[in-house]
């Protein structure tokens, strides 16, 4: 298809979670950030990382609930609609970016002025109620 963003990972891989460059599709959104997704248990991991294979942040997922999991860069900057992230005095220095969509879950990630990136991730209620608004979207399970 040759359009950037979008990838399909019928069956991700259960091992790599953490890994600068796991053995995983890169189903990011946006050419500007690497993000991988694993699957174990049900549970679904999403890893995001900046160009150079930092790992920044990860979260995992089940039933529309997440948790922000300790690994990464900036792990105490990822906010989830159940867990407010730390705050700092740092600023954006540029829009937020979609670095991953799928049926029920956006992740976006905000540089900072004092280097780090802040992760915010949102239930993507827009897909569940227009299923049509996500034809562009990275299959992951």
């Amino acid at each position: 298809m040759g359009v950037s963003g979008i990838a399909t990972a019928s069956n991700p891989p259960t091992t790599g979670l953490g890994q600068a460059w796991p053995n995983a599709t890169d189903v990011s959104a946006s050419p500007n950030w690497h993000v991988y997704v694993f699957v174990l248990n049900g549970v679904k991991y999403v890893q995001v990382n900046d160009l150079n294979g930092n790992v920044l942040g990860a979260i995992g997922t089940a039933g529309g609930q997440f948790i922000t999991l300790p690994i990464g860069q900036f792990s105490q900057y990822v906010s989830t609609p159940q867990q407010a992230a730390e705050r700092s005095n740092a600023q954006p220095t540029a829009a937020a970016t979609t670095v991953y969509r799928d049926s029920s879950t956006v992740i976006t990630v905000t540089p900072q002025s004092d280097g780090t990136a802040a992760l915010t991730v949102k239930t993507d209620v827009s897909c569940q109620d227009d299923p049509s608004e996500c034809n562009h979207v990275a299959t992951a399970l």
